[in-house]
């Protein structure tokens, strides 16, 4: 607090007079804008990021010369700087493993036109919506979905390539993050207005980062110390009396050294029962967090290095209305299944360091060090679940592009889990460490910026599951400039904790069984991708489309088609698989108008008892249509998402006299969001709504008095209707 509120005094009270500018733009080798580009004086920690046409202003510190340049996908360009020049544009060239091509869907999200099928998402983008925090991030995104794995806990996870978020590997700036007991939830731990950006990659990915991607990853980038000093904050409020205020700020110590402060306060202050079957419709969640970043930059090392603190409520059950209608007996009755309350408390601290060898060739050492540790204490009706784990990683790495087209990248990692499972059902009560030491290579070959080819390999050793082997390959073929086609294949790893994954089954009534507290899925993933980029009726437009095959040879399943009454937790060698199909058109009809139209179709199968079937509560298809327009002035911004969401399957449904509990299927819904925001020189004005067609699922929650039936985790809806928001950001720069 005491940097945000120096910070403020800075800003507002003593600004600098005298003070040397430079000014320039950053665009890349085919003269497209690069917004949101690094700008940064060599040897100091004084920075800036470009807007969104490219353009940047930076203070220069005393005996500043040297002022690099850099973004992702693109080499780092470094100018030396004459003292009275005030005036300084670069223009980047696509990095040895890809280039970026900034026309895929107008500027607030781009497609990385590099070896991987990678697409980034900006703040523009990100503030295309409320994004409250990384779970509502991806409501514009036609690849990633955000569900409710069910309507107590409010637990969010990301589906891409028609799996769970299970099989995506999460990163905090290439570092792996939020794993084991903090997967559930990890989605509203990191708030939107922190992120700077997201980066999607889609399949078998690098195996820099690990064995553990299976249908992608996602990494999130937070705002940077080094950048221009600056305040910001964010306050929230909507029609379902949830709260949020946001702020951050950084300062720079001295020109090598800086610091940030990022605050984070959400609050539901009242429950809601729309569908009036006596239950909360979502959890009321309250959140404190709060990270504080440092940064040193100096000629031949880099450092980064964060704290996070965490601590969270959720609480659900019998709603606030019921209370005062019932009489104590169903309130009794209610409450010993329908009463949910998880605190979490969490912190992590990593740090990334980089040892410049030889900064003309690439040659680099880079250290990675990340430590958590987490806490859940948990009560599901009449089941608790305590649950602790603590993670260390580690990884030393050494890059190259010493012999153009070759580049080599190679490392050793370390990962060690501890968790341990305390319930009142014995059979929960569990404790384990896993520790899995690993070392890989990675070799790319670029031909002329036509054909780019990666090849990586991983081995390591589990003290749980012995030996393993990571193989992974890309390959992109440049038609034509605009024109481009990847493809892909590889295998992925991942140690199952199920009790974590699914602790939200136990707010069932319906007995869990867990036969595989530990076990590893093991995966194969091939795809195949292309973008083209053309220009029609003197307009833009961007088309893309991809198809990803995943099978597995061992999955975690929650098999509830054997027996209805029963949910077992096992590990599964069966066949099981994923097909998906996606296509995506962009186009932009006239200047500051943008419109995307995408589908893709899910084909995703399990076999239960010898019987392969479609995965229950997985949409079949998805469609999606969003516009933004932004007026001359960038004063006025209008945005609108449409989403169609195609039906599905619904689990095996106990039966109770004589009736099944729920019916097979489950059909196909739409959702329109809007939002208008007004832009100022420091104060941006928002206001909005979400699921403004107001189609809710009508019985999120399964409740049968008679047969003891309680469940609610046959969430595949919306679980409330229409909300409507409105909130300013403040930005205030030194």
């Amino acid at each position: 607090m005491r940097l945000i509120i120096s910070a403020i005094i800075l800003f507002t009270i003593f600004p600098l007079h005298g003070a040397v500018k430079v000014r320039g733009g950053v665009t890349a080798e085919d003269g497209e804008p690069l917004a949101g580009a690094t700008v940064i004086w060599v040897g100091s920690s004084r920075g800036t990021v470009t807007d969104e046409d490219g353009l940047y202003e930076i203070t220069r510190p005393k005996g500043a010369s040297l002022l690099v340049a850099s973004y992702v996908g693109c080499v780092a360009d470094t100018v030396s700087v004459a003292p009275d020049e005030k005036e300084v544009n670069f223009e980047l060239k696509y990095n040895i493993l890809g280039e970026i091509n900034v026309n895929a869907r107008g500027k607030g999200l781009r497609r990385l036109q590099g070896v991987e099928n990678s697409s980034l998402m900006g703040r523009t983008e990100l503030f295309k919506a409320a994004c409250c925090n990384l779970g509502e991030s991806f409501t514009t995104n036609p690849s990633v979905d955000v569900t409710y794995s069910d309507a107590a806990t409010g637990a969010k996870q990301i589906r891409l390539l028609g799996l769970s978020g299970s099989y995506v590997q999460m990163l905090t700036e290439n570092i792996p993050n939020f794993r084991g007991i903090s997967s559930p939830y990890s989605l509203g731990y990191v708030p939107g207005p922190w992120m700077q950006s997201i980066q999607i990659s889609k399949g078998c990915s690098s195996v820099k980062n690990g064995y553990e991607s299976i249908t992608g990853q996602i990494d999130i980038e937070y705002l940077k110390p080094q950048s221009e000093e600056q305040f910001n904050a964010n306050l929230y409020g909507d029609s379902k009396a949830k709260i949020e205020a946001n702020a951050d700020g950084n300062i720079h110590i001295t020109d090598k050294l800086s610091t940030a402060l990022m605050l984070h306060y959400e609050d539901a202050l009242a429950d809601h029962d729309e569908n009036k079957d006596g239950f909360s419709d979502a959890p009321r969640i309250r959140q404190v967090n709060a990270l504080n970043r440092w940064a040193y930059f100096s000629p031949r090392y880099i450092m980064q290095t964060s704290i996070n603190l965490i601590d969270e409520r959720r609480k659900s059950g019998v709603s606030d209305h019921t209370i005062h209608s019932l009489t104590e007996d169903d309130i009794r009755q209610m409450s010993s299944f329908g009463n949910m309350l998880i605190k979490s408390r969490r912190y992590d601290v990593w740090s990334k360091n980089a040892f410049i060898i030889d900064p003309d060739d690439g040659r680099n050492i880079a250290i990675m060090l990340n430590y958590s540790n987490q806490t859940n204490d948990g009560i599901y009706g009449q089941r608790t679940l305590d649950s602790y784990q603590s993670t260390f990683y580690g990884s030393l790495m050494f890059e190259t592009n010493a012999s153009a087209p070759h580049s080599l990248s190679a490392g050793v990692s370390l990962n060690n889990d501890h968790l341990r499972h305390i319930s009142n059902m014995s059979e929960l009560v569990t404790r384990t460490t896993e520790t899995v030491p690993g070392i890989y290579a990675q070799y790319t070959f670029n031909h002329e910026d036509k054909v780019v080819a990666m090849a990586g390999l991983r081995y390591d050793h589990s003290n749980l599951f012995g030996s393993f082997v990571t193989p992974r390959a890309h390959l992109k073929w440049n038609i034509r400039p605009n024109l481009s086609l990847r493809g892909s294949a590889g295998k992925g790893y991942r140690t199952v904790n199920s009790m974590a994954e699914y602790s939200y089954l136990l707010t069932s009534s319906l007995p869990v069984v867990f036969e595989s507290p530990f076990g590893r899925d093991e995966a194969w993933n091939f795809g195949i991708s292309s973008s083209w980029s053309f220009s029609l009726w003197n307009r833009n437009f961007s088309l893309a489309g991809e198809y990803y095959y995943t099978t597995f040879e061992k999955q975690l399943i929650a098999d509830r088609e054997s027996n209805p009454s029963v949910i077992q937790v096992l590990q599964s060698d069966s066949r099981s698989y994923s097909h998906t199909v996606q296509i995506e058109l962009t186009a932009e009809p006239f200047k500051g108008f943008t419109v995307t139209g995408a589908y893709r179709y899910n084909d995703v199968r399990e076999t239960y008892s010898g019987v392969l079937l479609r995965k229950a509560l997985v949409p079949r298809y998805k469609g999606l249509v969003t516009a933004s327009y932004t007026t001359p002035l960038e004063l006025w911004q209008f945005d609108a998402t449409l989403q169609l969401n195609g039906g599905g399957r619904m689990p095996a449904a106990p039966v109770i006299d004589g009736k099944a509990a729920w019916g097979s299927t489950f059909k196909s819904y739409t959702r329109l969001n809007l939002q208008v925001t007004r832009h100022w020189r420091n104060i941006s004005v928002y206001v909005g709504g979400e699921n403004l067609t107001g189609f809710t699922q009508k019985n999120p929650v399964v409740y049968l008095p008679s047969a003891d039936l309680y469940d609610p985790t046959m969430v595949w809806g919306p679980v409330h209707g229409a909300m409507f928001y409105a909130g300013f950001r403040l930005n205030l720069k030194k």
